[in-house]
């Protein structure tokens, strides 16, 4: 056995890890053989003493994220190259790599691939890498070289953006930083439309990937419509709102620096003189009174809770801004909504868009239930992965 702090499970307590689920908690914790530092990788063990897996070690709730069970675990460079193989070959087969007309996908996606507190997002020839625990980011540059290894020399720049991501979930403190060449001025695709990145300065790791097939979906519904996109962020719905013919499209945000990022997008994919424009206002104020009779309405807000002591406040803010567009949408109108908060699981959504329905006095049908894409896999041994909910109403 390796020289890792050892950490003993209660009597009773290994039978989740057994199913392979990542996360110990503090309080199915025996004993430790050390005092392990929030980041230092650790076992862990039965009561017996018998090894059930290896992990990054954290202060916290979730003692321990499982990276690999038993004794699967080497020490070795080869380790992290065959991870990020298996989910590179998860993208090909997908045909996600090398595509024609999409170069933005997901190539890790945390605990789907067997990778917790790891996001890896692909733009084109840069691989933008965000750490959400402080284990994972000290291994940045085993990761780096994993991906140099398995693309072959198809990247040109590596950058790491953990720094917001560890300030809030750890005690490590990092810079952003290039890991590998230097920034790339980077027009991505995705299903032909184009979009600028901005990694640097940009949310998430610089776009909004797991929203992809349903803008497509929406862009299929559009031909003739009269669209609101709210938390438009880079205008993505929009954009494809416009190329699916919308009537026109207004994008609404409070943030300047997303509706000047929407209005750059608009102009990068041609439909500059679209009938389009862009609106500053809080999403529920302007939603109660609205001027334009809109055939559809697109509720993408940010996640409302990251932790389940916020959900009853989340809970209360996915109410009123639904409750505001099923009150204002014309007749045979249809609203894409949308929950990005874990916190919120899709029968707690669901139940709270019917409330909705119930307060606004109109009747609702479900068209279509969303979820994220393939390329944010779900471990079906870890269900917590399935964060992003959506409904496509049809309000009568």
């Amino acid at each position: 056995m390796n020289s890792f702090v050892q950490i003993s499970l209660k009597s009773g307590k290994e039978h989740s890890i057994l199913r392979q689920h990542p996360w110990i908690f503090s309080g199915a914790i025996q004993k430790m053989d050390g005092l392990p530092k929030s980041g230092d990788i650790v076992n862990v063990l039965d009561h017996k003493g018998n090894q059930l897996g290896t992990g990054h070690y954290s202060e916290g709730s979730i003692a321990v994220r499982v990276f690999a069970f038993g004794k699967n675990y080497n020490n070795s460079t080869d380790f992290w190259i065959q991870k990020i193989q298996n989910a590179y070959d998860v993208r090909k087969n997908l045909g996600f790599v090398d595509s024609a007309n999409t170069s933005i996908y997901r190539l890790v996606h945390a605990e789907g691939d067997g990778l917790p507190g790891l996001i890896i997002d692909i733009y084109g020839k840069t691989a933008v890498i965000q750490s959400h625990s402080a284990g994972m980011h000290r291994l940045r540059n085993e990761i780096k070289d994993a991906l140099l290894h398995v693309y072959g020399g198809k990247l040109e720049a590596i950058y790491d953006k953990s720094a917001e991501k560890l300030s809030k979930n750890s005690s490590e403190t990092s810079s952003d930083s290039y890991l590998h060449g230097s920034k790339l001025d980077t027009i991505a695709l995705e299903h032909g439309c184009k979009f600028h990145i901005d990694w640097e300065e940009g949310q998430k790791t610089g776009f909004f990937i797991d929203q992809r097939e349903n803008r497509k979906l929406l862009g299929e519904l559009s031909q003739g419509k009269k669209v609101l996109n709210t938390f438009c962020y880079t205008g993505g719905f929009s954009v494809y709102a416009l190329r699916g013919g919308a009537e026109i499209v207004h994008s609404l945000d409070s943030s300047q620096k997303a509706l000047d990022l929407t209005e750059s997008n608009i102009i990068l994919n041609g439909f500059e003189n679209a009938n389009h424009k862009v609106i500053k206002a809080d999403a529920v104020d302007y939603m109660k009174n609205l001027e334009v009779d809109y055939d559809i309405i697109v509720l993408d807000p940010p996640a409302f809770a990251k932790h389940l002591s916020a959900r009853h406040k989340a809970v209360q803010g996915y109410k009123r801004i639904n409750e505001a567009a099923i009150s204002q949408i014309k007749p045979g109108g249809i609203i894409f909504t949308f929950s990005c908060s874990q916190a919120v699981d899709k029968q707690l959504f669901t139940n709270t868009v019917i409330a909705s329905a119930i307060s606004a006095g109109r009747k609702v049908r479900i068209l279509h239930q969303l979820h994220q894409p393939a390329d944010h896999p779900i471990n079906v041994f870890h269900p917590e992965g399935e964060y992003l909910k959506g409904l496509v109403l049809m309000v009568e």
